[in-house]
């Protein structure tokens, strides 16, 4: 028994997060949320951290009446970042991120919702402005968003 154990701390410590993870390092931090047209249509914060071990980033969503948690991995199968996000609403969403030097995408492909958020980071990295577009039982839906790095 003590040598299964040891074999176990052995395996953990070895053990990395896959490096496509670090491209979501400018994600780090809490975010303001806004809509540029000044219409309101979304508001609030997001924050993003990394679990403790680096494999996993954890976002937490405040948009006023629309609260969630969302995990973000790397999928293996996949080759992608792949996500869950678990809303205040009983809602389960699966996500897929990419990001390529300033541009981040955000799509969703589920049998009812499909979809993806475009947006561009600023020069500083402290802003990134886009859009959600996605169709919803057959309704064209979306807004536009602001995120400014607040810490």
């Amino acid at each position: 028994m003590i040598r299964d154990i040891a074999n176990t701390k052995s395996w953990q410590q070895t053990i990395r997060p896959h490096p496509a993870l670090r491209q979501l390092d400018r994600l780090v931090g809490t975010w303001r949320a806004s809509d540029p047209s000044g219409a309101g249509s979304i508001h609030g914060q997001v924050t993003f951290e990394w679990m403790e071990g680096g494999f996993f980033l954890l976002q937490r969503v405040d948009l006023g009446e629309k609260k969630g948690i969302e995990i973000i991995g790397y999928d293996e199968e996949s080759r992608t970042l792949k996500s869950r996000y678990f809303s205040s609403c009983g809602e389960l969403l699966e996500y897929e991120y990419e990001l390529e030097d300033d541009t981040l995408i955000v799509s969703i492909d589920a049998p009812r919702t499909k979809g993806e958020f475009v947006g561009t980071f600023s020069d500083d990295g402290n802003t990134y402005t886009g859009s959600w577009e996605w169709v919803q039982d057959g309704v064209a839906m979306g807004y536009d968003a602001t995120m400014t790095r607040v810490k």
